[in-house]
């Protein structure tokens, strides 16, 4: 996938010492309470991605290491249009932790010509980290460009299905639950009836200043943002 020269091997090295020297261990315990394996600094690694700027052969490197934080890297500097259909499917079920996939989909995955037959594919796969990636790509949609999209349908299958659904695979459901809510007037007080009777992430830990994943009070919060500020009267 990418060139064997000496000079690609040389900045391939470079780039894996660069990963290797910004390892931090109070960083790789959170990311592991997370389901994640390595302890790159986010934001340093963003900054190392910029300076690389885009080199897919690179990036196809990087992710073939199976390395977590080579690989998002390699999702930061690749091209993604360049990967065909086949080849995101089986990048997403060889990801292995919740940041590599979620980065996939967000940076690769929607970039690509192959989003929605990758979206209509992915949404009823047995898999439920899969199934959590369609319903990712639902969500932008419904956001976006919900056109054609069978709201009441999403909504039936949410009532039905979230409430057992994996972690994974519930907390993407439920982003689509609340954005629908938000996004969509006509569903919105069926979005908050169903989150209120399943209760689905109700006692999830919120840190101060950040809006609760419980999707009533997702879309109450979001929808009350959108709404214009009462004008002030008095003598200035």
């Amino acid at each position: 996938m990418g060139r064997t020269d000496s000079g690609a091997e040389t900045a391939m090295a470079g780039v894996l010492a660069e990963l290797a020297g910004l390892e931090d261990a109070r960083a790789r315990a959170v990311n592991e309470r997370h389901g994640d394996d390595h302890g790159v600094n986010l934001t340093k690694l963003r900054a190392l991605a910029k300076r690389l700027k885009t080199q897919q052969d690179l990036a196809c490197r990087l992710w073939e290491t199976d390395d977590s934080a080579a690989r998002l890297l390699a999702v930061l500097i690749c091209r993604p249009k360049a990967f065909g259909r086949d080849e995101l499917d089986a990048m997403l079920r060889s990801a292995r932790t919740p940041k590599v996939q979620d980065w996939l989909v967000a940076y690769v995955v929607k970039k690509s010509p192959h989003a929605e037959d990758l979206r209509t594919s992915w949404f009823a796969d047995p898999d439920p980290v899969v199934a959590s990636a369609g319903w990712a790509l639902t969500t932008e949609r419904v956001a976006k460009e919900p056109a054609g999209l069978d709201l009441a349908g999403l909504l039936d299958i949410v009532e039905a299905r979230m409430k057992d659904a994996p972690d994974r695979l519930q907390w993407a459901m439920n982003h689509c639950l609340a954005q629908i809510g938000i996004e969509h007037t006509e569903y919105r007080e069926r979005a908050i009836d169903i989150g209120e009777r399943l209760r689905v992430l109700e006692d999830y830990p919120t840190p101060p200043g950040c809006t609760s994943p419980f999707a009533p009070v997702w879309i109450t919060e979001m929808v009350r943002r959108r709404q214009p500020r009462a004008r002030m009267t008095g003598r200035g």
